[in-house]
């Protein structure tokens, strides 16, 4: 049987051509930024939005004349373009088609079916002939209808990669720092999952964006990751002077980091980096490792091609491809082409370090699975791709031209967000059987355990704002849910991995039933989780979902000590955030925070910490918040790495650009003194948390916690 399909959005009633028109093409006419209000989209906002799906409706003339067209397309079309068959149920679409429609499907494997029934999963062609003569050719996409549900309980390690620097590091955390990292956390502390943030590929520049959540590419990861001495030919660079002035560089730039209190600066450990790798290049390769090369070639095909292309430009022309010569702002030109071939050297050495960080990648994942692993790593998906980089040049024909993602105004923000990364067309990703996302998901899922889908609502709808304009003259736009999620599925089953949706915010009502009925997990952190249609009390653990990833915190929030201490509101206060007074932001923090402390007293989670530290202290606080969520059924527990130390601060503040260095802080101490790999290996405030922890995934919660709490808030 189907899962169930998303309820709607509540949307105006269509009164004239142009909402009309709307409608059909999947813009909303209004939104909800609360259950009991409902806002109009304007008709400017309409238009743009329309404009961006290749539809005119700058006059009423046009408006008559795109609704005209649209309303006969729909009623005339046997098929929309893509069709879902999930598993054991025979899609709605074959079923409203003519009697006597004949069809012809052509599997991923070869075969050719005369039935929708018993068919393998994959992305197939489907033709249906109707019997008056029409055809319609479309994707049929057959996926299991659920992801299995994860086995027992797993607890995991969340962290910034970039943040996390050993004594090896070049300046930053790398590869060879998270394949350490598995090993250990899987080995010695009984970790099933290590987070990670976006490793996709940045856009380069002076200086790069540093937020992971705005990448060139999704598709592929990004060189400066690479631990360049585990790279084979490393060892063969046949300039030892050479080799040791840049180890003594970048022993120099780590401890710049470690000791000197400097902030990462990705662009000169990239700087440092692209001379290593320009070195390791010139060795050549040995016969195995040139079938391997070339084997990954085939493998990524195009979509390698056009972002070793976009690399080598960028060095010539500068990263924003919109002010490249014109001829090559198309990546199929015969500009393109020709410019190609004369940069065919820079092409290779991008191809090469990619085939390189894949390489790394996939040792980390078999790091983690060799140290007993239950998920190994989980990769996270950002939502979008930065306009300026190589997948919006490269997959034009899929980006809504003047188009931006953000969010709508509610009640935490009068003003709406931008995040400046241009949607897909949901028109073109269905025309392509969503070949596009495919090929994104499954170099995602070929060295993870697990995916997280940064802002999953995303798969639903997106709101778009016309550049220029602010978020509030911005409207929804939506996607075909089931399309998506069947791939999404698809792909993850292939890959014998799990997905978790981060649908934290505002979700339209049955978003999170149907990824749940989808095998999708959810994000809930801990001090979201209220009773928010009650009296807003702490909800208490056994209310809470199991099919979810529950932490304390995450990257966009302070980390616990700063949350208990009210750190977080002194912070925001000195960079001049703050909405209310000191003195009410204060009061407000400390309320928050003291009715969870209450609750976690009456279950009886809050004594003294190891070490002697009193029940009333920082760290005794964050080891109850963490059995607190122990006593909860989320199947996967997530603890905040920095979490583990007492790091106070957080890796980004939203609301800021350079008021606060996001995403550019190493893992510190509770002082502030940055703390090595080695280092928090070694940590007794660290071992004593995640012992915590491990004792409660092991024993499903350890309810029989001190002082006899009945596993309620007492009320």
């Amino acid at each position: 049987m189907a899962p169930p399909r998303p309820a709607d959005p509540p949307q105006t009633t269509p009164s004239t051509p142009l909402s009309r028109l709307a409608e059909l093409r999947g813009v909303a006419t209004s939104y909800s930024p609360s259950p009991d209000r409902t806002v109009a989209a304007s008709d400017t906002a309409l238009v743009a939005a329309l404009a961006a799906l290749g539809v005119d409706a700058s006059t009423p003339d046009a408006v008559s004349a795109a609704l005209a067209a649209q309303e006969a397309e729909v009623s005339e079309r046997l098929l929309p373009p893509t069709v879902v068959c999930w598993d054991g149920s025979a899609p709605a679409e074959l079923a409203e088609l003519p009697k006597g429609t004949r069809l012809r499907i052509t599997t991923e494997q070869g075969e050719t079916r005369a039935s929708a029934e018993q068919l393998p999963p994959g992305v197939h062609a489907l033709r249906a002939t109707a019997p008056d003569g029409r055809t319609a050719d479309a994707h049929l996409v057959v996926a299991p209808a659920r992801l299995p549900t994860p086995p027992g309980r797993t607890y995991g390690l969340l962290v910034q990669l970039y943040s996390l620097l050993s004594q090896r590091s070049w300046g930053m955390g790398d590869l060879g720092d998270l394949a350490e990292l598995t090993a250990w956390a899987g080995r010695a502390l009984g970790a099933g999952f290590v987070q990670v943030n976006p490793l996709h590929a940045a856009v380069p520049g002076t200086p790069t964006d540093p937020s992971p959540y705005r990448p060139s590419s999704r598709r592929f990861p990004d060189p400066v990751h690479l631990r360049v001495e585990d790279i084979p030919e490393f060892a063969y660079v046949d300039e030892p002077d050479r080799v040791l002035t840049l180890l003594e560089r970048a022993e120099r730039l780590r401890e710049s980091v470690l000791r000197k209190g400097a902030l990462i600066d990705r662009d000169a450990v990239w700087e440092l980096k692209r001379e290593a790798l320009e070195l390791v290049r010139a060795v050549p390769l040995g016969p195995g490792r040139r079938a391997a090369y070339v084997d990954f070639l085939a493998e990524e095909g195009e979509a390698l091609e056009d972002h070793a292309t976009w690399c080598a430009l960028a060095e010539v022309y500068g990263p924003d491809w919109r002010r490249w010569p014109e001829g090559l702002r198309d990546p199929r030109s015969p500009e393109t082409a020709r410019a190609r071939g004369e940069l065919m050297d820079r092409v290779d050495f991008h191809t090469r370090l990619a085939w390189l960080t894949d390489a790394q990648l996939a040792t980390a994942q078999r790091s983690a699975r060799d140290a007993g692993m239950a998920v190994g790593l989980v990769h996270d998906l950002a939502v979008g791709v930065h306009p300026d980089g190589a997948d919006a040049w490269a997959q034009q024909e899929y980006f809504a031209a003047g188009m931006s993602v953000g969010a709508p105004p509610d009640a935490f923000n009068a003003r709406g967000q931008d995040w400046g990364l241009p949607p897909w067309r949901p028109d073109r990703l269905a025309a392509s059987g969503y070949a596009p996302y495919r090929r994104l998901l499954r170099a995602l899922f070929r060295h993870a355990g697990a995916l997280r889908i940064d802002h999953v609502m995303g798969l639903f709808r997106l709101w778009w704002i016309p550049q220029g304009r602010p978020p509030t003259e911005g409207t929804y736009v939506r996607y075909d849910a089931e399309a998506m999620l069947a791939v999404l599925v698809l792909e993850a089953s292939r890959a014998g991995a799990l997905v978790i949706g981060e649908d934290l915010g505002t979700v339209e009502p049955g978003v999170r039933e149907t990824l749940r009925a989808h095998g999708v997990l959810g994000t809930s952190v801990l001090w979201f989780e209220r009773d928010w249609d009650g009296d807003g009390l702490p909800l208490p653990p056994e209310r809470w979902r199991a099919d979810c990833l529950a932490t304390a915190t995450t990257h966009d929030l302070p980390p616990t000590a700063a949350r208990l201490t009210g750190d977080h509101v002194e912070l925001r206060d000195r960079l001049g955030l703050l909405t209310g007074s000191l003195e009410e932001e204060r009061a407000a923090a400390a309320a928050d925070t003291g009715e969870w402390l209450t609750l976690l007293t009456r279950l009886g989670l809050l004594w003294g910490a190891s070490g002697g530290c009193p029940a009333d202290s920082e760290e005794a606080e964050i080891q109850a918040v963490h059995r607190f969520l122990l006593l909860t059924p989320a199947r996967m527990i997530g603890v905040w790495l920095p979490d583990a130390i007492g790091d106070r601060r957080p890796q980004n503040l939203p609301g800021t650009w350079d008021q606060y260095p996001n995403w550019r802080l190493p893992i510190a101490d509770a002082e502030g003194r940055p703390v090595t790999l080695e280092e928090l290996a070694a940590s007794p405030r660290l071992h004593a948390l995640l012992e915590v922890v491990r004792a409660g995934a092991r024993t499903g919660g350890g309810r029989r916690a001190r002082g006899g709490g009945d596993g309620h808030a007492g009320r």
